[in-house]
């Protein structure tokens, strides 16, 4: 049997739905569909792995917006402490946002709190340097913004049945409703752009990477 292909689950960047269109030959294939405590650490090395990135400001409204739903309509999953006390003071991303430009101790009190929110990209995939060093262990880094040809290409270099496709509804997909606030002022979005700066030096790197592996 060959090796297994870990798929790692980075929080609000599209997992589910890749998941469900990868699901039908998950076990066949020897692709290992992880939840969302599995890093790149515990992929043992030489063994391959694909996962999904995201724009980190688009990532942080869509983890605030899930939380403040309590992740329905596909999950039920109340809010801890601090998440109710986050969510008490702040009724929008941008409300959040806004506050955290002044450095407002509710505001960098919610950061920490509320889950998804407080989970940078090292949290999975550690550092730019170890990166590095996996990096031949790649098979493909997905974007949420283009994840449709990203499956696409995830079934070529795999060599997966071109009839995988990603679910259309939104529900299984677990995209934010229709109705949510997701808009940012420039202000909000400047001040997240700031708290996520760690992140978008590595997405930058990660960036590099898809464009190696493209040639």
């Amino acid at each position: 049997m060959s090796a297994p292909v870990h798929f790692l689950h980075i929080r609000k960047t599209g997992g589910m739905a890749l998941k469900a269109g990868l699901s039908p030959v998950a076990a066949e294939r020897g692709l290992l569909l992880h939840e969302h405590g599995t890093t790149l650490a515990q992929v043992p090395a030489g063994e391959r792995v694909v996962f999904v990135v995201r724009d980190p400001v688009a990532r942080f409204v869509s983890g605030f917006n899930s939380r403040l739903r309590m992740g329905r309509p596909l999950f039920d999953r109340p809010w801890n402490a601090a998440e109710a006390e986050a969510f008490a003071a702040f009724k929008t991303p941008d409300a959040l946002a806004q506050a955290l430009d002044a450095r407002a101790p509710a505001a960098l009190a919610a950061m920490s709190g509320i889950r998804h929110v407080n989970q940078p990209l090292s949290d999975w995939l550690v550092s730019e340097a170890y990166l590095r060093e996996r990096q031949d262990d790649i098979v493909w880094v997905g974007r949420t913004e283009t994840l449709a040809a990203d499956l696409e290409e995830i079934k070529r270099r795999l060599d997966l049945p071109p009839s995988l496709r990603l679910p259309e509804d939104e529900v299984s997909s677990h995209r934010t409703p229709h109705g949510m606030q997701t808009q940012l002022s420039a202000t909000g979005r400047a001040a997240l752009e700031r708290w996520y700066e760690a992140d978008l030096r590595m997405l930058g790197f990660l960036e590099s990477v898809r464009e190696t592996l493209r040639k």
